[in-house]
């Protein structure tokens, strides 16, 4: 499935998902996707991606490390179903997008656990997302100036 569609599906999921389990869930899951995503980039993305897209790799990983694991269905694991990466730049809008929202979220699971390893776990979890959201506005950057750098060549030609 493409990263964008999966992106959207997780999105659709966090914000249907309600209670803190739910949420955790699902930032787990996210994590997982920018880590997929991530790495997808650092193989096959553009060259100028590959340093950051690594690093989003690795922070993404961090990200689900510092959560439980979900105990998901099989073939629940959203990760698992990426198979193309047709747009970088559309896929990486949608994933900083994401990575906010799961930011967001939570925060309000912090704002209301009600023990410490909760708590603990979602201001690791807040700031594994916020430096992954930091790595995808980076690759952004990149291929923002790539496509400024392309265009007086295409205007010469």
């Amino acid at each position: 499935m493409d990263a964008v569609r999966l992106i959207q599906a997780s999105r659709r999921a966090l914000a249907d998902s309600g209670e803190a389990p739910g949420i955790l869930a699902e930032a787990w899951q996210a994590q997982a996707l920018a880590q997929a995503i991530g790495s997808r980039l650092a193989v096959s993305g553009p060259p100028e991606l590959r340093g950051e897209a690594l690093g989003l790799t690795e922070l993404a990983g961090r990200g689900c490390g510092v959560l439980d694991t979900p105990d998901l269905d099989p073939g629940g694991l959203r990760a698992a179903q990426l198979t193309e990466l047709t747009d970088a730049r559309r896929a990486l809008l949608c994933l900083g997008g994401l990575l906010g929202e799961v930011g967001i979220a939570l925060v309000g699971v912090a704002s209301s656990a009600a023990d410490e390893r909760t708590y603990w776990q979602c201001m690791e979890a807040i700031d594994a997302a916020d430096e992954s959201r930091d790595r995808v506005r980076e690759m952004l950057r990149k291929l923002a100036a790539r496509e400024a750098a392309a265009l007086p060549e295409r205007e010469a030609g």
